[in-house]
């Protein structure tokens, strides 16, 4: 999943980073209310972290103009104000949910797994393709009830964004907006090195292959052989 994290008090924005990473999101992080537009313009975001108190345009206008512009991604608001007028103002400018400062990481990813589960195609925690089970809560894979060699971060995404769009083959393109920031260098073979080393540990010891690759297109994960 990738998330922008709009905040412009670098301690905070740095622990958000950081704290999302190791929760195995891709983040990008805008620091002034006027870049956000153009930002949601040229990759695509899962969730938004979106602080109110920000130079150029405060929050509350960012959300109100996300949403004219028909932007659906559920938005998070932060805010050190903890009034219950200020909450309501913010979930009536377009806000999916509301979080005050200071606050736990943990409850912030919880709220953002909440919101991805409410947003994405399926509201269980649990993705399936044939025999290959990914608990997105946990982060752990197994296939054929065999649990998987524990995955890095960037691998697990990887393998997410693949069975969150079955049998559907994602252009590098796609896979690189899903997955990486925007320090990803479009010329890099890191996709091609995280999919070898996802096929090693997802499809290594079984015949049937669910990683495949779709010349000149991409890949894709699929259970019907027809496919391969």
């Amino acid at each position: 999943m990738r998330v922008l994290v709009v905040e412009d008090e670098p301690r905070m924005a740095a622990l958000i980073r950081q704290g999302l990473e190791e929760e195995a999101y891709a983040v990008d992080v805008v620091d002034n209310g006027l870049e956000v537009l153009a930002w949601v313009d040229s990759a695509v975001y899962n969730l938004v972290v979106l602080d109110i108190m920000l130079p150029g345009l405060d929050g509350l206008a960012v959300c109100r103009d996300l949403r004219a512009r028909g932007y659906t991604a559920p938005i998070l608001m932060l805010t050190a104000r903890d009034a219950i007028n200020d909450r309501v103002v913010g979930l009536d400018a377009g806000a999916d949910d509301y979080l005050v400062k200071p606050f736990a990481i943990e409850e912030l990813t919880a709220r953002l797994r909440a919101l991805a589960r409410r947003e994405g195609p399926s509201k269980t925690p649990e993705l399936q393709v044939g025999d290959l089970v990914l608990d997105t809560a946990t982060k752990r894979a197994s296939r054929g009830g065999k649990p998987i060699e524990t995955l890095t971060s960037k691998e697990y995404i990887l393998l997410e964004t693949l069975m969150r769009h079955p049998d559907q083959v994602l252009s590098r393109d796609q896979i690189i907006d899903h997955v990486w920031n925007m320090e990803f260098e479009s010329g890099s073979k890191l996709i091609e090195v995280y999919i070898s080393s996802l096929r090693k540990k997802i499809d290594a010891g079984h015949d049937h292959k669910l990683i495949q690759t779709v010349r000149g297109l991409g890949y894709r994960i699929s259970d019907n052989e027809s496919l391969s």
